[in-house]
């Protein structure tokens, strides 16, 4: 039996290479559009995760506030169960919730109606995805800021209310979660607000 040339004979099949390179070259095709509309997709849901996370924080911003159920020195704060204060310094308190580690910062030379520790947070970013700042009828300044970082679609969002701001990283997927409950904390801190020198 004559073999046609380009065709292979094992056992009773015969095969053609040309028709087996074509799959393997679609494959590689299928594969990588799949990877780019992955892609994409990913942005798009940054983007909408975004959007939903800012319009949660100015929610929750105008929001009737926690009663603060926490101090660390002079501090006062609200923190939801599940949360634990793990470490604390004079400016700086580090809470727990699970695996997820929060800073507090807290600066008592400003009041809340400062935009000091807001200017002061964008300032440490070369491009930030989000940049948001409002206030509400008692001259509060809240904030939000999102910086994607580049490890596992994780983003570093800060939330701020005058001299106080809590900061984690979130993946892109809780963001909208989290951020009601950053600002719950953050927006309940009560502290004496030092004279500047």
């Amino acid at each position: 039996m004559n073999i046609p040339t380009g065709m292979i004979k094992i056992g009773h099949w015969t095969y053609c290479k040309e028709a087996e390179n074509l799959k393997i070259t679609k494959t590689i095709i299928i594969f990588m559009l799949s990877v780019l509309l992955l892609s994409a997709c990913n942005s798009a849901s940054f983007k909408e995760e975004s959007k939903a996370t800012i319009n949660t924080v100015k929610t929750t911003f105008t929001e009737k506030v926690n009663k603060p159920n926490k101090r660390s020195g002079k501090i006062r704060f609200y923190l939801p169960s599940g949360y634990n204060i793990k470490e604390q310094s004079l400016n700086n308190i580090i809470l727990q919730n699970g695996s997820d580690t929060y800073i507090l910062f807290i600066n008592p030379q400003e009041a809340s109606s400062s935009e000091v520790v807001y200017q002061s947070t964008v300032e440490q970013y070369k491009k930030l995805e989000t940049n948001e700042k409002f206030s509400n009828r008692e001259n509060k300044v809240g904030f939000l800021t999102i910086k994607q970082l580049k490890e596992d679609s994780l983003n570093e969002v800060t939330i701020g209310v005058g001299g106080a701001k809590i900061t984690t990283q979130i993946k892109t997927s809780d963001m909208n979660a989290d951020s009601k409950t950053m600002m719950q904390i953050v927006n309940s801190v009560e502290y004496p607000t030092e004279t500047k020198e």
